[in-house]
């Protein structure tokens, strides 16, 4: 970067932003420059140390130190108080199974993350209204870390490494809480294996998500019909023995079910036994090779089905959302380690 040539603390950082932009460092916005002094800043909150390696792609010969991500979270705009759950989303993504070939593959996946526990309040992350959309720091800046993150430390970027044939409009910017307060069950980082009431991150691989919008009933069996039906669109299964699919159910919905006397496993099992298409449908749509004669199931299993609450009680509305590959959740959560802790 050439001397500055203007002493104004604006025009030095919009220099330095189209500096980051020339050397292919950004996700296509603005960035925030990242000095020794704020990566020291993130470093001082984790147990890790700078050089840790914490991820690694063989076949193209890199990995990405704890360093290297602290700068790319500051970049993102992360606070640095938010470095442990990046760290803990980060690793939470890297442990699903179809994270290997993931980020070079032609769906060109996006990672939900789910953050649990009194972190979401201390760091003001969003698990209530437009838990999915803009507008909330840290839901956009720690999963904006993680991309930058496969950019930077992997150079994995569209149209190079990148082979993504069309992509997703979410594929760096789905991080939400769960809105616990409002769930009938246990948070999803019990289920992945984290004491209740602990910070925790659970990150699964996804394609797409669609809207559930089921307001006219207060039957628990009707919405759940609805439901299935969603789950066993289709357009959804790419081949093999399965497709797949999950729930971000709306508060509304969650607690019609837990009222009458649905458990989260009572509910999985529900959609895997009717999430059904005939198999002369899918013969029909050019996918009956592995489908056999009669009802198909489109999802592998009950417990493959992952479910979580989070957005407002204010429409009873849900999402369903397509995890990436036949495998869905690993099923497992990670807690956020932290010094402040």
């Amino acid at each position: 970067m050439t001397a500055p040539v203007t002493d104004d603390p604006v025009e030095l950082a919009k220099e330095a932003i189209e500096y980051c932009f020339e050397q292919g460092w950004t996700d296509g916005l603005p960035v925030v420059p990242a000095t020794q002094a704020d990566v020291e800043a993130c470093l001082a909150t984790t147990p890790h140390a700078a050089g840790e390696i914490i991820g690694s792609q063989p076949h193209l010969g890199r990995s990405i130190t704890v360093a290297q991500a602290a700068a790319n979270a500051i970049m993102a705009g992360c606070k640095p108080a938010y470095f442990p759950v990046v760290l803990a989303a980060w690793e939470a993504v890297c442990q699903e199974r179809s994270s290997r070939g993931a980020w070079q593959s032609t769906s060109g996946p996006a990672p939900l993350i789910v953050v649990n526990g009194p972190v979401r309040s201390r760091l003001s992350i969003n698990y209530a209204g437009g838990a999915f959309g803009p507008g909330f720091r840290a839901n956009a800046t720690i999963a904006r870390a993680i991309g930058l993150m496969v950019r930077n430390g992997y150079g994995v970027r569209p149209q190079e490494l990148e082979q993504a044939t069309q992509g997703l409009p979410g594929r760096w910017s789905i991080c939400l809480g769960e809105n616990e307060e409002m769930s009938p069950w246990d948070p999803l980082s019990v289920v992945g294996g984290v004491p209740a009431g602990v910070d925790a991150v659970s990150a699964m691989l996804i394609r797409t998500v669609e809207y559930i919008d089921n307001r006219s009933t207060d039957s628990a069996k009707a919405v759940l019909t609805d439901f299935a039906d969603t789950l066993a669109r289709m357009g959804a299964y790419v081949g093999g023995p399965h497709s797949s699919g999950g729930l971000v159910l709306g508060p509304e919905h969650a607690q019609l079910l837990g009222n009458a006397g649905y458990r989260r496993a009572d509910v999985q099992q529900w959609l895997f036994e009717h999430a059904v298409r005939d198999a002369a449908d899918m013969v029909a749509a050019g996918k009956g090779e592995h489908v056999g004669d009669g009802p198909f199931r489109m999802l592998p299993s009950a417990e493959a089905i992952p479910i979580f609450v989070a957005g407002a009680a204010n429409a009873a509305m849900s999402m369903a959302f397509r995890p990436f590959g036949w495998a869905a959740w690993t099923g497992h959560s990670v807690p956020v380690e932290s010094k402040e802790q």
